[in-house]
């Protein structure tokens, strides 16, 4: 029996001695089947082409990624704490030589996520690091594995520890969350619920990246609403983009230019 990973979106599947026949995230509107036809490998096999890197972002903050890009280039962090290390987001490689180097930096308390598309192989992350895997409620649906640390969380805001905590934004998905991080003035791991965009002078919002779908309204303006709730300084986004200050200012920009627009 194998636990069969999508090739095109990086998510893991429950053990089984043929690849599933689909993968939901893919056939999703959100994201897409690789034109070339549905594909599948396994740990194994990207263990063979892959490796990952932890850098380190600031004192107490390392981006996790794998070279050369898989699936859709997944980017996860890892915040230290002194009640336990987050990890936020997740990306689909793990071998001996990652496990080795996060052990070093304090391993793993808990792993949340921003929504499924980085849902990839967390039931691995978590049994090698005896770490509890935050998922929302509303998103339960598109998990591919499952194992006894999972917790599905509800309403608008998981309080963790040390003041950190995982607010639900929606938009991207129904449970698409971002986590906060009191750290300096303030930081937001936003994966890609709010998008940094190069610039990095602003922030985007979309139903679906790939396919150009932007979001409504609505959407955007109850994600305005939970951050408003936060004190921040700070934006890490997904696939290494960032606003090292002034955070908070750019987003208020970002939702007024984007309401203008579609007003």
């Amino acid at each position: 029996m194998t636990n069969y990973i999508c090739i095109t979106c990086g998510v893991q599947y429950e053990a089984g001695d043929t690849p599933p026949a689909h993968c939901p995230i893919c056939e999703d509107d959100r994201q897409y089947v690789n034109p070339g036809g549905q594909s599948w490998t396994t740990l194994r096999q990207i263990a063979g082409q892959h490796r990952n890197i932890v850098e380190k972002v600031s004192p107490s903050l390392y981006a996790l990624y794998t070279t050369p890009k898989f699936a859709i280039g997944q980017r996860a962090f890892l915040v230290q704490s002194a009640g336990g290390n987050v990890l936020w987001d997740c990306i689909t490689h793990l071998d001996e030589s990652t496990i080795d180097l996060v052990q070093k930096l304090g391993g793993i308390r808990a792993i949340a996520l921003s929504h499924p598309h980085y849902f990839s192989t967390i039931v691995e992350w978590s049994e090698a690091f005896g770490a509890d895997i935050y998922v929302h409620a509303a998103d339960e649906q598109w998990l591919g594995r499952r194992n006894a640390k999972l917790r599905l969380w509800e309403g608008d805001m998981e309080p963790l520890w040390d003041g950190i905590g995982i607010v639900r934004c929606g938009g991207h998905f129904p449970g698409a969350s971002i986590l906060y991080w009191p750290e300096g003035d303030g930081t937001l791991l936003v994966g890609d619920t709010i998008q940094v965009a190069p610039s990095r002078k602003s922030v985007s919002f979309m139903y679906s990246y790939p396919n150009y779908i932007p979001l409504s309204k609505q959407a955007v303006l109850n994600i305005a609403k939970q951050l408003k709730l936060l004190q921040y300084n700070t934006m890490h986004g997904a696939f290494g983009m960032s606003i090292l200050s002034g955070a908070a200012e750019v987003m208020e920009r970002s939702v007024q230019r984007y309401l203008s627009i579609f007003s």
